[in-house]
């Protein structure tokens, strides 16, 4: 993206066209708001990637935002990975894998959605071998980052659960398996959701199963049938995923923030913030 200076200098505040807002650094007091009056031609940008399960209403933020950058698409700007149509398309070869399933959890347990993709791992594995790491699950193994790629492409499956259900709220724990070679297994949004941003036969819902037994049987089936499984990766002939914990760290959020003012001079303020990202957010949640 041209034409595109980002820095974190706030003696240039006054000039700059537009500041972005991360909404977790907020103080709760608004206390590290600028303390100068907003200019007329800037936009103020609400930048949050966690769903409304794990947002935070802060309150004072009202009428603050003329701009907003989150992973919905019924805002301004929107963050996400996004697959890359290829180019030149090269044959796909499945990396050796010695483990059937694996789930990476670093969150700690604290709220009702996680505790929801909890009980499903643990139903899961009763019934098929489940190699777990992450801070969020007892017993589980530590893992380094660098160590993230590699491990889940060491996997057949990987648990894609999110923490909350709401629509588009697809994170990076998708990104991990679609870019290594791996099967997701995702807990998430409706499966209809998830075509609409990656290939239906990319992937494996578990809403498509009456239960985490008749999951297993098939995830077992797939181990023993190599064609069926590789049939989940025939979509590589034409797409591919880019990492999101390699160096260089991506910045596609702020860099699209800044391509959207460079083009689009509309304002867009948002009266009631948490009205807005939290609407119909009970119907939503995991339950």
């Amino acid at each position: 993206i041209d034409s595109c200076v980002l820095t974190y200098d706030r003696s240039l505040y006054n000039v700059a066209d537009g500041v972005l807002f991360f909404h977790k650094s907020i103080a709760w007091d608004l206390s590290n708001l600028p303390k100068d009056p907003r200019p007329a031609f800037q936009k103020w940008i609400w930048y949050n990637v966690e769903s409304p399960t794990n947002t935070g209403r802060k309150a004072g933020l009202e009428n603050l935002f003329n701009l907003t950058l989150t992973y919905r698409r019924d805002l301004d700007i929107t963050a996400r990975y996004e697959l890359s149509i290829v180019k030149s398309p090269e044959p796909f070869v499945c990396p050796q894998k010695n483990k059937i399933v694996c789930w990476i959890a670093s969150n700690s347990i604290r709220i009702s959605g996680t505790t929801v993709r909890l009980n499903y791992y643990n139903e899961l594995r009763k019934h098929i071998d489940v190699n777990v790491y992450g801070r969020a699950v007892s017993g589980a193994s530590s893992l380094r980052q660098e160590d993230y790629y590699s491990t889940i492409a060491s996997c057949k499956f990987y648990l894609a659960f999110e923490n909350s259900r709401h629509e588009d709220y697809i994170t990076e724990k998708l990104n991990g398996p679609m870019v290594t070679g791996t099967v997701p297994i995702v807990l998430g949004p409706s499966r209809e959701n998830y075509e609409q941003f990656i290939p239906a036969d990319s992937f494996i819902h578990v809403d498509d199963f009456s239960d985490p037994k008749a999951l297993a049987e098939y995830l077992l089936q797939l181990t023993q049938n190599k064609d069926m499984y590789m049939r989940y990766f025939a979509w590589r002939q034409y797409f591919k995923a880019t990492p999101h914990l390699l160096p260089p760290w991506p910045k596609q959020p702020i860099c699209a923030a800044c391509d959207h003012i460079a083009k689009d001079n509309t304002f867009n303020v948002v009266h009631d913030l948490f009205w807005w990202f939290h609407k119909n957010v009970k119907g939503n949640q995991l339950k």
